[in-house]
Parts: C-alpha cells; structure tokens; sequence
C-alpha cells in the first residue's frame, strides 16, 4: 500500500467506530476472521440472535464485512464495500407470502434509511426457502427460510450501517425496532429440534 499511507489508519479508524458500536442485549455481536482476498482491509462481524448456551442461534443470525481497498475497485465505485448477510427461519405460512424477499430488501433500505446511513451501488438477493423432511427426517416437519446477502458503496460514517445490520438481522428473527426484552414470535426452529 505505498501508494495510499494512510489507508492503514483510515480502516483502523472505522474498525474502531464499528467495534465500539453498542447493541440491543438480544443480538451479540463478535468479531470474527474475515474472509481472505476481498480486499487489503477487512473486519467482519457476525451477530446470533438470542443464542443458546452453545452460542447458537434458532432465531437467527447475520454476517457483516466491512472491506476497503485504497485502489477503488471499479464495481465498488468507491474505495469501502459492506458485504452482509442475514437469515432467519420462518413460520411455513409465512415463507409461502409471494411478496417475502421484496418485504426483507424494504427492511434492510428502510434501516439504513431510518439511521441516515448514506450509501450507493447496492446490490444484493432475498431468498425465501421451504422445506419438507422424509424418511428419518419427516419428524421434523415443515420449514421455511429467509436469506437476504446484499452489498453496498458505504459513504460517511460507518456506525449507521453496522446498526442497520444488526436491525435487519433482529427484524428478520422477529424482533422489531425497539422490542428489546420481549418474547420472540414463536421459536420457528426450536419446536423441530
């Protein structure tokens, strides 16, 4: 990184202001190993709803990346890229709902939109799953999921969209905006184990 001398300290900065970021008691967060290649800079974070005392999650869980690369990669158009993911299992009668994956992308715009996390460049894909067990797994029934992966060209500062994430993850495991200590809505996955 010769060319850019103040990249290191430029994603220091914003790894900082992401692992200072403070989040609802039903999410936990923890920093985990970033993927490799993507781009010079990287901090990824991954978020369980609620976990159990294994530390997984049946409600839900996400993954966010932030990546920067001083070179500005030309589909970023820019030099930062957030990388996320999230999913959810689901009540059946719910994943069937045609307009599912258009309501998950709405949640994650409506979240940026609501903390003025400003952005350009998104992309991404809502995937809806359903599911049937056969044989020795037909005892567990009927299933339903909800994935949403986007990316996007982050501008300004980085804690909105960090919070964001961490909203769209909690809506889709049935947590909405401002529940912070009420019950989940039904534990879609726990009644199948």
């Amino acid at each position: 990184m010769t060319g850019h001398p103040d990249a290191g300290s430029e994603f220091e900065a914003a790894a900082a202001e992401l692992r200072e970021t403070v989040f609802r008691a039903d999410i936990t967060v923890r920093e985990i190993p970033t993927p490799q290649g993507l781009a010079p800079y990287a901090i990824a974070l991954a978020a369980d709803v609620r976990p159990g005392d294994d530390g997984e999650s049946v409600y839900g869980t996400g993954r966010f990346v932030l990546l920067h690369d001083p070179e500005g990669p030309a589909a970023w158009d820019g030099t930062w890229r957030i990388v996320l993911f999230a999913q959810a299992p689901l009540e059946t009668e719910i994943g069937t709902d045609p307009l599912l994956a258009d309501v998950a992308w709405s949640w994650l715009i409506d979240a940026l939109d609501s903390r003025n996390a400003a952005y350009h460049s998104a992309s991404g894909t809502s995937t809806k799953t359903l599911s049937k067990g056969f044989g020795g797994l037909a005892v567990e029934g009927d299933g339903a999921q909800i994935e949403l992966r986007a990316s996007w060209t982050p501008e300004g500062p980085f804690r909105p969209h960090v919070e964001a994430w961490a909203e769209l993850v909690g809506m889709l495991a049935g947590l909405p905006p401002g529940s912070e200590g009420i019950a989940v809505i039904g534990a879609r996955k726990a009644a199948r184990d």
